[in-house]
This record gives structure tokens, sequence and C-alpha cells, in this order.
């Protein structure tokens, strides 16, 4: 924020059209006045006026406020060089002071040398601290105060360079000191509501209040107010208030009405509310009214086709933009978004356009040149060889060394004219000309090679030389016999029905039921096995089982346990646990 240092009565009570009356009809032109004067027409935001002022007095006078007047023409220079677009001549003012520095820094970051301002803002810093150290009424709380105003172009600096967490830090700390100055709390805040976005909207909403203090319309620029209040707008989007977003951008619309921003911030609300044809209706209502700035708005406008679908609808918006339709970027994304429609034609037109448009404006230039060749590829690829021909020609007259042009040249003429194809062939280059000292090893064994010959293994020692009429013999790969079974007699003759399933060979008998199993205490009155195989022993086995004596007697008689008196082994499973004593003393204890 530029510094002035100087104003009469009526400039502190903001009445400023009042006092550039009464300072032109005074009857002499003190310096006094004159000053005066500079600081209005500085309010009045008419800067060249006021530079010519500051000079004139600093030229013509020599008096202790010399220093002052440096400080303020500075202060002038500064805000030409953030509001207005023009070239600005070096003045030779000093850096001898903290506020020259400041506003020597400002210059720098309305001409876009960040870095450089931000070292000069440190330089600003340091000048301070050492002109209010000598002071010994001047505590570090004021010091810190004084110095807010450089914190703050700090952060804006940070913030431009796209270190926002570093620039939020800073901006809370210029906040948290409370300056007296409202145009600088105005400010810091709503920097800090741009860097939080839709985002954290409860302390955008606490910030937003610092804006409306009283008194910040006096201190601050058109634009700088005119910036805060479109925030305000896309805050109260944000925050879901339609209503207050739709007043708000109406107000700023009415007050610019040139201005397309007002009209984006309504259709972004329209398109949050799923309005988009009414969005597009707008903004092609303003595209109407002012063709001057409806260069943005028919992005906009095609954006909002392409989000809908309507991609034919996009390219015709996109190609009735003067400005940009022969750009190489709206060329590429016409033609992606054609060739994505099918439509070869359009796309086809479009480059013929843009090559129109540089053969008069820029012949021979590398963007036309470029344009040529995407178009010849572009014509090439979707089988157009003779629309290309003409293209190729072109790039080959351009440069008639260009090998890869001629070829493509010949290979389109192949298919259109046989003749031609074989006179250009002859100004290709012979073969021997061609071949370059390629190492094929290297070549092979690149990266980039799909086939790499596999090397020989390097063996250990010197290699014996071959005698004469020694061949190398090739091992052969030893056959590996399939298994066969455990008993497998190669004398016995195979089974002939080997192959058949065991259902359909001969001598299936079926499947034998096999005994069952014997079960303790499942028998008819509780019979055991044991019991059972004594009922069994008076009758002698069919065959005697392996191991087993044949003249095996019966036990006798006497041994034998009526089944009423016998007793089954219980198993673990069915073997029951004896009962455990309950505890005494309830459920509750000990």
């Amino acid at each position: 924020m530029p510094f002035l240092y100087f104003c009469s009565p009526s400039y502190r009570l903001n009445r400023v059209e009042s006092a550039l009356k009464t300072i032109e009809g005074a009857p002499e032109q003190t310096d006094k006045l004159k000053e005066l004067y500079g600081q209005v027409l500085y309010r009045l935001e008419r800067y060249n006026e006021c530079k010519s002022v500051y000079t004139d007095l600093i030229r013509n006078s020599q008096d202790e406020y010399e220093e002052e007047r440096k400080t303020n023409l500075a202060a002038v220079v500064a805000a030409m060089s953030q509001w207005e677009s023009t070239p600005l001549e070096d003045l030779g003012l000093p850096d001898s002071t903290y506020e020259l520095c400041y506003n020597a820094a400002c210059t720098l970051i309305g001409q876009g040398q960040l870095t450089e301002a931000f070292n000069k803002l440190r330089q600003a810093e340091e000048l301070c601290r050492i002109s209010l150290a000598d002071d010994s009424d001047v505590t570090e709380e004021d010091i810190e105060s004084e110095l807010a105003v450089i914190h703050s172009q700090m952060a804006y600096i940070m913030q431009l360079q796209g270190r926002t967490d570093e620039a939020l830090q800073l901006y809370n700390q210029v906040i948290k000191l409370k300056p007296s100055d409202v145009g600088l709390l105005a400010v810091t805040a709503n920097n800090i509501i741009t860097i939080n976005k839709d985002q954290n909207v409860f302390d955008s909403k606490k910030k937003v209040k610092l804006t409306n203090a009283e008194g910040v319309e006096h201190k601050l620029a058109k634009k700088q107010l005119q910036a805060i209040d479109f925030n305000k707008a896309l805050l109260s989007m944000y925050t879901n208030q339609a209503d207050q977003c739709r007043k708000l951008s109406s107000s700023l619309q009415s007050q610019n009405p040139g201005h397309p921003r007002p009209v984006l911030i309504q259709v972004a609300q329209l398109c949050r509310e799923k309005q988009h044809s009414k969005a597009i209706e707008l903004l092609q209502q303003f595209s109407d009214q002012h063709p001057e700035s409806a260069s943005g708005i028919k992005l906009t406008m095609a954006q909002l086709y392409l989000v809908q679908g309507h991609v034919t609808k996009a390219c015709d918006v996109l190609r009735s933009i003067e400005e940009f339709k022969h750009k190489p970027g709206m060329v590429s994304a016409l033609v992606t978004m054609y060739s994505h429609e099918e439509d070869i034609d359009s796309a086809i037109d479009v480059f013929k356009q843009a090559i129109e448009h540089y053969q008069s404006e820029q012949p021979g230039s590398a963007v036309h040149l470029a344009l040529v060749r995407e178009a010849a590829n572009f014509k090439l690829k979707y089988g157009r060889k003779k629309e290309a021909i003409s293209d190729l020609e072109q790039l080959w007259k351009q440069n008639t060394k260009d090998i890869h042009t001629l070829a493509q040249l010949i290979s389109a003429y192949s298919l259109v004219d046989t003749d031609k194809a074989k006179s250009l062939s002859k100004h290709l280059p012979s073969a021997d000309t061609m071949a370059f000292n390629v190492d094929v090893d290297e070549l092979e064994n690149s990266h980039g090679a799909t086939y790499v010959r596999k090397k020989a293994a390097k063996v250990i020692g010197e290699t014996l030389p071959k005698e004469q009429g020694q061949v190398e013999i090739k091992k052969k790969k030893k056959k590996k016999r399939g298994k066969l079974p455990k008993n497998y007699d190669p004398k016995a003759t195979p089974d002939p029905e080997r192959w058949l399933p065991m259902r359909e060979r001969s001598y299936y008998r079926g499947k034998k039921k096999g005994k069952k199993k014997e079960q303790i205490g499942k028998g008819t009155q509780g019979a055991t096995a044991g019991a059972s195989a004594e009922l069994q022993a008076s009758s002698p086995p069919t065959s005697p089982r392996p191991g087993s004596a044949t003249g095996s007697s019966a036990a006798p008689a006497s041994n034998i346990i009526p089944p009423r008196q016998q007793k089954p082994a219980a198993s673990g499973a069915t073997r029951k646990k004896a009962p455990q004593k309950k505890k005494k003393g309830g459920k509750g204890g000990w």
C-alpha cells in the first residue's frame, strides 16, 4: 500500500472533490498548496497529473521536506505500476528509507519481478528496525505494528509464488497485531479469503467483517474495492447464500457493465443450481452486448456446451472467437473435438483456415510450417492422400533436404500418380549416402530394441584351438522314460481290457460289501464284540488268517462272562465326569 504523508482538512474528511475545487481556485499556488494538490490527485487516481506535480516540486524546491516528497513520488510510481499498464521511466529515486524501499518493492511487484521485490522488502524491514531502534519510547510492539504493512506485502508475494501456507501464516500474524490502518486490515483479510476459497468458510466469514469496517472505502483504490466486492459475492456462493450472491453480482454488474466477472459469478451460481441452459443464455446475452470483452465469456459457453454433450455447438462457439481461433492450441482443441465426432471434413477445414491465416500474416514462420505438417499428417491418417499432397509439396519446397517429407510425398503419389512418384524418387539419396556408421551390437543391446541377441556364456581360461577335421558334436538330450507300475512284469501279456472302465470289463463282479465295523455296546441287549466272537468260535473259519495258527483251540467255556454281567469299556468321549461340588455363598460369594 503506497505511503502518502500530507493531507488537507478537506482531504481528511474525504471531501476530495471539494478540496480539489478549492485548490484550483486559489489565487496563488504555493509549494504547500501544490503538495496538497498532489495528494488530492493521488486520491482521485489521476496518477499522471500527480506525478507531474511531485516531479516539479522536487526539482524546484530545497527544504527539509524533500525526502517526504520523494516518498510520495515513489508511491505514485508504485500505484501506476499496480493499476496502469503503462511503461515507467526510471526517476532515480534512492532507497535511503524504509518507506522508499517499500514503494520501490511495490513497483517491482507491478512489473512482475517478485524475487527482486521480496529482497527489497527485506531491505525495508531492516531499515525500519534500525530507524526505530534509536527511539527509546518505541516498544517492540510498536515496531511490529509499523512492520505490518511490509509483512503483509511479503505474504502477498508468497501467495503469488504459490507458497500459500507461508503466506497464510504471515497474514494471520498481521491480523493478530490489530493495526490501526483499516485499509491494511481489509486487504490482508481479503487475501486470506482468496486463499481459503471454498474451504474454511467459517474463517472467511469472520475475515469478511474486516473488509466492511468504517473508512475502508476512503483508504483503498477503486480496483481494490472492486476485488473485495467480487470476493464477497464468491463467498456468498460458496456458503450457499444464492440470493445474496445474485444481489451482489447484480450490483457489481450495474457498477461495471462491461466487466465479465459479475456475469461469470452469476453463471457459476446458476450452474450450482443445475440451470445450465439459463447460464448459457445469460452468457450469450452479455457476449452480444459487449463483443469487446466476449473472449472469456465464449470460452465459458463452450465449456458448458461440452458439459451438456453438445460438442458441435462448443466448436461453433470456439471458432467464433476471432482472437483465438487460429492459435495452435485452439486448432488442436477443435481438431480433437471434431475427430471425436468423426467430422473429418470440419477438422480439415479448421486446418485450412489456420494455414491461410498464417500464409497471409506470417508466411514461412515456424507456426505456419508446423500447422502445414500437422494438417498433412492428419490427412494421411484418415486416407485423404490427394488432399495431403499439396501440403507435403509445400513443406518439401521449403526444405528440399527433408527426406522424411519427401518419403511421405512419394508414398502419397504412389496411390494417385505413379509416374510422379517415380520422378520424385530420383531425388532420394543413394544407399551409400544414407549408410550411417551404426554399431549393430550396440543397437541390438539398447533399451529400445525389441529383440536382444543373446550372448554366449564366457568360458574361464583360454579356449584351445580345434584340430583339423575335428567336428563339433552336439549333445543329444536324453528322453525321460515314463514311470511304470510297481508290479510291472515285462514277460506277462498286458490286460487287453486295461483301457476300458472297470465297470465295462468282463471280469467285473461289482464292489464287495465291507464288513461292518465292530462297535462296542451296540449289539443285541448290549452284547460286546468279544461275546460275538466267542459264539462263532465253534464253527471253523473258512480260511486261516495270516500269521495265526491253524490248530488254535477256543477258550474254555468257563471263562465266558454272561452278557448281562459284562460292563462295556467307556471311551474317553462317553466317559462321564464326576459331579463337582457346588460352591457355597451364592452368586456373589468368594
